[in-house]
Formats: C-alpha cells, structure tokens, sequence
C-alpha cells in the first residue's frame, strides 16, 4: 500500500519561513569569511519547485493555457486513471491547530483551491486542482484514526470560509464529488508547485515508495513557473555546515550517484577527506535548502569552475541557469510568454509544517 507523504507546494508557512531566514542569516556570516578567505563556492544548477511527483501546479497552469480540459490535465499527470465518484456524504477529519475539524467534503475542497492555487488562474487549472484535492483529502491517513489531513503543507493547505472565491467554488462546484481513480480505486493524487520541463516516478522521490502505475514520470512541456531553472551558490564553509554529521573530516563535494527519470537525484555521496557519505536526493534538498531533487553541482575556486562528479549517467543534462530568485511563500505561476505572473493567493496561515521530502 502506498503511504501518505506530504505535499509540497508553492507556500512556506510562517514558521518554516522564520527557520529558514535564521539559517539564513547564520549561512550568510559563513559565506562571508569564505569570500575574505577566497575559498571555493558550491554551485548548484537546479530546476522545479517541490517533490516532483503527480501534477505540476504551474505545469496546469500551462495546460489551461493552452486550451486543455481539466479530464485532460488530471489525465496527464495521473497515467492510467480515469474519474471516479466520491462517497456520498463523506467527512474529512482535519487537523486545524490542536483541534480536529469534521468538515463535509465539498465544504473542505472549497477551502482548500483557492489556498493552493491562484484565483485568477484559468477555470481548467481550478477544476484539475479541486479534483486533486478532493482525491487527496480521501486517501490521506497523515494522523492514523484521530485525522486525516493536516490544514497546512504536511498535507494540503486548509483555510476554510476565508479561502472562498467564486472562481475557486465555481471549479469545485463544476467537478463536484469528482475524484482520480486507478482500476475502480481511488488513487493518491500527490502535487507540487514547479516540475522544471519533468515530473519524477514516485519511487524515485520518496525514499521507501514502491512504484505505482498513475504516479510515473511524464513531460511538462508547458511549465514556465518563476523555478523552472534555478542556480543557488554556497561557500563550503555554508555546505559544510547544512551538512553537519556527514561530512567525515573536511567538506569536499557532492557526486551524484544515481538519478530518476527527470533527472532527480535519488542519491548521492558527501565527500569528505576522511571519506563519504551517502544521503538520499530528499536528504540533500533538506539539508541544503533546494528547491528541488533536480540539481547538477559544480565547485568555483580560484582556478575556475570544474562539475562534480556524477555516477548517475546524466551528468550532462544540467539545465541552463537562471539567477536565483528569492525563497519566499509562494512561486505563483507564469502566464503566458512576455506577461507578469498572476495574482498569488494570500499568504498561508498554516502549521509551519516542513514537508519530508
């Protein structure tokens, strides 16, 4: 049976936000003494935003875009399925701070779209979201009997009334009891926020995960979100410290040693001058604060910039990079080719809860 995992999406709730900007400010003294010293720079190539695994917000965004359907959306992301109906009546147990809320399914799906995903966002982008939220709520078990959904980003983000839009009810009412199912079955509907052009396999994402049908790797030829490329640059005295309790001796890099389909990095090795390590591409994006599995390494040093190794056999599929931009709550979606990006819902006001990889 497939566990629950989290979902990561496109919002940092304010204490994992406040974490991150402590280690932040802490990162940033390092990297300074490194500059005074010259020493050498981990540079990390990277695409997408979050784990990787079913539908790409920003990729649906894209799909909307360009006049697909939402049963076509979900059909994309979701390999193999078809739409199923929910059981009627059915009640979401959510966890809203310390309490457990009853809430109706519909009334939960309402609650959350808006949450997830723009308002202002094509209808097709919202239905598929509200499918795929509705499909989540009913096959989540993150708290065993007492609950089945987090209201924050341990599962999906829950705001109630206040995340009540017209548009948003609109595609909820559209596709009302509509849920993904894989053979008869309703089927785990994972999302995240960027894919980077890919999606991964889930096997290849969470450690642990058997491999399921509907949950495969599949192109994202329309995704154009604010992550589709990043760069991110770390001293080594910065890595070193992210890395704390692997890093036999000295900090000297990173080889990847194996990679999924997207190209992801399942796993990889720290190196140090007393040996390595070996770490899972979760691991990693936790332990350096990435945007995603998908990243190629590079050291600069006073005599140029030199790849890390990569045993992984796609070590030459780096994207190009981009400058990186700022890790806030929420990427919101590119729209079309030239414009600004769309209005981004407002700001979550959830648990803090970091998503395990």
């Amino acid at each position: 049976m497939l566990l629950t995992r989290p979902n990561y999406h496109r919002y940092c709730a304010p204490l994992r936000c406040a974490s991150i900007l402590a280690l932040a400010l802490v990162l940033l003294a390092c990297a300074s003494g490194a500059r005074a010293s010259q020493g050498s720079q981990l540079v990390i190539d990277g695409a997408g935003d979050g784990h990787g695994v079913g539908m790409s917000q920003d990729g649906a965004l894209g799909l909307a875009e360009h006049g697909w359907s939402y049963t076509a959306i979900l059909a994309h992301y979701y390999t193999g399925t078809a739409l199923g109906t929910a059981p009627a009546n059915t009640i979401v147990k959510v966890l809203v701070g310390a309490k457990v809320k009853r809430v109706p399914l519909e009334t939960y799906v309402r609650g959350v779209v808006s949450a997830e995903m723009s308002a202002s966002w094509p209808e097709a982008a919202l239905e598929a979201q509200a499918v795929a939220s509705r499909t989540y709520a009913l096959t989540s078990d993150a708290g065993g009997e007492r609950f089945e959904v987090y209201s924050d980003d341990r599962s999906q983000v829950y705001l109630g009334k206040a995340a009540e839009t017209s548009s948003t009810n609109n595609a909820v009412a559209a596709t009302a009891g509509q849920i993904v199912t894989y053979a008869g079955q309703p089927a785990i509907t994972y999302f995240f926020a960027g894919s980077g052009g890919q999606t991964e396999s889930v096997q290849n994402a969470f450690p642990g995960a058997e491999p399921e049908p509907w949950l495969v790797s599949v192109a994202d030829p329309y995704e154009t979100g604010p992550l589709r490329h990043w760069t991110l640059t770390l001293s080594f005295a910065s890595a070193a410290s992210r890395l704390r309790g692997l890093v036999k001796g000295g900090f000297a890099g990173i080889e990847v040693s194996k990679r999924g389909v997207s190209p992801r990095i399942v796993s990889a090795y720290v190196l140090g001058s007393k040996g390595r390590t070996l770490v899972s591409g979760a691991e990693l994006e936790a332990r350096l604060g990435l945007y995603s599995t998908w990243a190629y390494f590079s050291v600069a040093s006073a005599k140029g910039l030199r790849a890390e190794p990569d045993a992984s056999g796609q070590g030459t599929a780096a994207p190009t990079p981009t400058a990186q931009p700022a890790k806030v709550g929420g990427t919101g979606g590119s729209a079309a080719a030239g414009g600004p990006p769309p209005p981004r819902p407002a700001r979550v006001n959830g648990q803090g809860g970091v998503p395990a990889g």
